[in-house]
């Protein structure tokens, strides 16, 4: 198993609307370990941790969110970090 991280920020309508709820049931759906977290300039940033194909997925389900969201712009960076992570979480806003 080839494990990958990579940072997420997400823009657009995504706070207020389930968003990081929706992502953590993704996340535990496909085993990815990780965090979500609000930004305070209105994006949600996921750090999210897994095999290439898990991350494909999730970054795939992040593009459209939760219903009452309307997602307009996904970056996607690659990142080393201690893949140690277990689960996914819900961090406080940053």
């Amino acid at each position: 198993m080839r494990q990958i991280v990579r940072l997420l920020r997400i823009h657009g309508r995504v706070q207020g609307v389930c968003y990081r709820d929706s992502a953590v049931t993704e996340a535990v759906r496909l085993g990815v370990n990780g965090w979500v977290r609000n930004r305070r300039d209105g994006t949600v940033e996921a750090l999210i941790s897994g095999e290439p194909e898990q991350l494909l997925a999730f970054v795939t389900g992040a593009r459209t969110g939760p219903p009452a969201a309307e997602v307009s712009l996904v970056e996607v960076q690659e990142c080393v970090v201690d893949t140690s992570l277990e689960g996914f979480s819900r961090w406080p806003t940053a």
